[in-house]
């Protein structure tokens, strides 16, 4: 019983994390971990932004351009 109930938790521990990814996208929230797997896996030799250096650039990105967005 006591493996189930681990099992259960670890299964409800990763639906939960996959249900937060997938509203951080729906909301359009900058993902760094996202970011910095796929540098490190595509782009090894440059520079990683900072955690707060890459919400800064996706914040800029996302507002820079007023007449992009209907609202």
């Amino acid at each position: 019983m006591r493996d189930r109930a681990r099992r259960f938790v670890l299964t409800a521990a990763a639906y939960g994390a996959g249900a937060a990814r997938v509203l951080r996208t729906a909301i359009g929230a900058p993902d760094y971990e996202r970011y910095a797997a796929h540098m490190r896996a595509r782009h090894p030799a440059q520079r990683l932004l900072t955690r707060d250096e890459f919400v800064r650039e996706r914040l800029e990105a996302r507002y820079s351009r007023p007449g992009a967005r209907c609202c």
